[in-house]
């Protein structure tokens, strides 16, 4: 029956969205939802995906808290940058030599630079651990590499390494 349905829980989502988009459940819909999430529980057993173990659950819901801050904060200094008349925003790129080597704190770590407005996650040199990001409001590099290794890297060192 693993080999079947290797995710049951993913290929039962899958079905329940099929059926929710097509807002039937006939037989025809059913037999349809059913194939596609036998099929995507399938193609994501041939990923391969690695497990991933977290250390510290309450480390995890602090982080949540530190990153929907965060994201208010900046979506509050992003408005004030484009609406206020004749202020001119300093962006740049720069570099941050990072710690983490876990895949997954790494992936964290890209949504939630990402999903900051005024940064984006540019690039990672995994052979020397070097973050690239861009910065909307760049004013002193220190206080962004001290933001991301104190705020976020040291949370997610405690919950995956």
């Amino acid at each position: 029956m693993t080999r079947l349905l290797p995710y049951p829980f993913l290929s039962l989502f899958l079905l329940a969205v099929w059926l929710l988009l097509n807002q039937s459940v006939s037989p025809g819909h059913l037999l349809l939802g059913l194939t596609v999430g036998i099929a995507g529980g399938l193609a994501i057993s041939t990923l391969q995906i690695p497990t991933g173990r977290v250390h510290r659950p309450l480390a995890m819901v602090r982080l949540a808290f530190i990153v929907l801050y965060d994201i208010i904060r900046s979506n509050i200094a992003v408005a004030r940058i484009v609406l206020t008349p004749g202020r001119k925003a300093k962006s740049g790129f720069m570099t941050i030599r990072l710690d983490l080597s876990n895949q997954y704190a790494l992936a964290i770590l890209a949504c939630i630079i990402t999903s900051t407005p005024g940064t984006v996650w540019v690039n990672f040199d995994s052979t020397k651990s070097v973050l690239l990001i861009h910065v909307l409001d760049l004013v002193d590099e220190q206080t962004w590499t001290n933001l991301i290794k104190n705020r976020y890297e040291r949370l997610l060192m405690e919950i995956f390494e």
